[in-house]
């Protein structure tokens, strides 16, 4: 489903936190176009959070601690980063409209960062949108090997910490599938998204930073033997 919409004069955060509790999301065509437009996918991709994977490889570098884990410093240059060109993406759908409603989330308390830093500068992480229990993955970048795939992992333990049921990751890529991530029809998306919004997740239930150590305890006892 995709219904244009002008961003600029109605769309608010209030609307936006109501479309995700019913299972859409906005996007936009480019970065110059201020507008938006509705999706409500017929399958979404979700990350059981009982069934994370992580190849032994990620493991081993998420233990030694090479990046520093922090969350919610710095949501402008986390979104900077997931809207500047990367390989296999020329273009983003990151516009004027997208970064000030996401703003306005965080501000609010309804979008958090989980970040990864070397030699004090930012070089991988990621951004969504919390509501009761469920957490909505919205775009992650990189610009060091593995930076985001680590931000991923403290992801999910924080979120299991905090007693979060669902974690959405809007579609289903080749990337996100060797973590576990699998397909699911919207009818069974909706009734998982509403079993997850009549709980409370705490984003705040690890503190921060947390070590990979500390953070590989959070997560299932299942590790791969992929290079991811």
């Amino acid at each position: 489903m995709a219904d244009r919409t002008s961003g600029v004069p109605t769309l608010t955060a209030d609307i936006l936190l109501k479309a995700y509790a019913v299972g859409m999301f906005p996007m936009a065509e480019s970065a110059d176009d201020p507008n938006l437009f509705w999706i409500e996918p017929e399958w979404r991709g979700v990350i059981p959070l009982d069934g994370f994977r992580v190849p032994r490889r990620l493991a081993r570098t998420v233990r030694q601690d090479g990046f520093e884990v922090r969350v919610d410093t710095d949501f402008d240059g986390v979104v900077d980063g997931c809207a500047a060109p990367a390989e296999g993406r020329e273009k983003t759908w990151i516009n004027v409209t997208i970064r000030r409603l996401y703003g306005e989330l965080f501000r609010r308390g309804h979008c958090h960062t989980v970040e990864s830093w070397q030699d004090g500068r930012l070089v991988g992480g990621l951004y969504g949108v919390s509501i009761g229990g469920a957490f909505f993955g919205e775009s992650m970048f990189s610009t060091v090997t593995d930076a985001s795939k680590v931000a991923l992992v403290h992801l999910v333990a924080r979120l299991r910490a905090g007693g979060y049921r669902l974690l959405d990751t809007q579609f289903v890529t080749e990337h996100l599938a060797r973590f576990g991530t699998i397909e699911i029809p919207k009818r069974l998306y909706a009734q998982r998204l509403q079993a997850a919004l009549a709980t409370h997740g705490d984003f705040a239930a690890l503190p921060a930073p947390v070590s990979g150590a500390e953070a590989l305890r959070w997560l299932p006892a299942r590790e791969t033997g992929g290079q991811s």
